[in-house]
């Protein structure tokens, strides 16, 4: 399978893209994302807070237990709710 045609999902426990090699959620990966819980923003930041602890514990231990500062705003500061107005 050629690089352009791999799914954009983590590779534990690196948090790397599998199919760029950017951090993942990689820009592909969040777009893919918004489409799929278009309906369901919540539901969405509940996904990913989940995956931000996983990857908060994996990268941690591969950095002599230092959780990386920019979990937060890599995971969650993307997907925030909207407004009712559809601002972010």
């Amino acid at each position: 399978m050629s690089r352009a045609g791999r799914p954009h999902l983590p590779m534990r426990p690196l948090w790397r893209c599998r199919g760029c090699g950017a951090e993942w959620p990689c820009q592909p990966a969040r777009l893919a994302l918004l489409v799929e819980y278009r309906e369901d923003r919540t539901g969405l930041l509940v996904y990913l807070s989940t995956l931000m602890a996983e990857a908060g514990a994996q990268l941690s231990q591969l950095n002599g237990h230092v959780v990386p500062e920019n979990l937060m705003g890599r995971f969650l500061g993307w997907a925030r709710a909207r407004g009712s107005d559809g601002a972010v």
